[in-house]
């Protein structure tokens, strides 16, 4: 039978009391013990002396029987003197798992495909633009070639106008076809 010196929880909702508890492994947290031999108070300040309270004799006993601390109950002791508590190094509990992976893989993917479409965009935008610029000085020269030309038509009209008009004869009033009379 694994024995381990753990914390069990007591306490009502939002209010956390933990007991010290020697118990077996296999056991649930908050269920059957062996022997009670501490307790621990998240709520109070860490100054505080109530805070974690371990009999030191009991504590003792039970790790001479071969009984495992936990992580947190190894701190409480290890403060108290009673076992060589080290803090854990574990590299690879900092690092994103598979999933995690997966995830920055495609957001990584996302912006690449996000910034190659900005800048195909921009670069389409300069050329729309240059391609602006060359239909706008196009149309100046074409605006220029037109003025030209109407500049050229209006000297060369006078003269034919001239030629074109002929004296046309007057017709009196008195001749004129009955739709034109005036209605008396």
């Amino acid at each position: 039978m694994a024995l381990k010196i753990r914390l069990a929880r007591h306490g009502s909702k939002k209010r956390p009391y933990y007991r010290v508890v020697v118990a077996d492994a296999r056991s649930p947290r908050d269920g059957r013990y062996i022997d009670h031999i501490g307790h621990y108070n998240p709520l109070l300040a860490k100054t505080d002396e109530n805070r974690v309270h371990i009999d030191p004799e009991k504590a003792k006993a039970w790790l001479a029987k071969g009984a495992r601390p936990t992580e947190r109950v190894a701190r409480f002791l290890g403060a108290a003197g009673l076992w060589e508590w080290k803090h854990g190094n574990n590299p690879i509990k900092g690092k994103p798992g598979a999933k995690a992976l997966e995830l920055i893989e495609a957001r990584k993917s996302k912006e690449e495909a996000r910034k190659a479409a900005e800048i195909e965009a921009k670069e389409a935008a300069k050329e729309a633009a240059a391609a602006a610029k060359v239909a706008a000085a196009e149309a100046a020269e074409a605006e220029k070639v037109a003025a030209a030309e109407a500049k050229e038509a209006a000297k060369t009209a006078p003269a034919e106008e001239a030629k074109e008009e002929a004296p046309k004869e007057d017709v009196p009033a008195a001749e004129a076809t009955p739709e034109e009379k005036p209605a008396d």
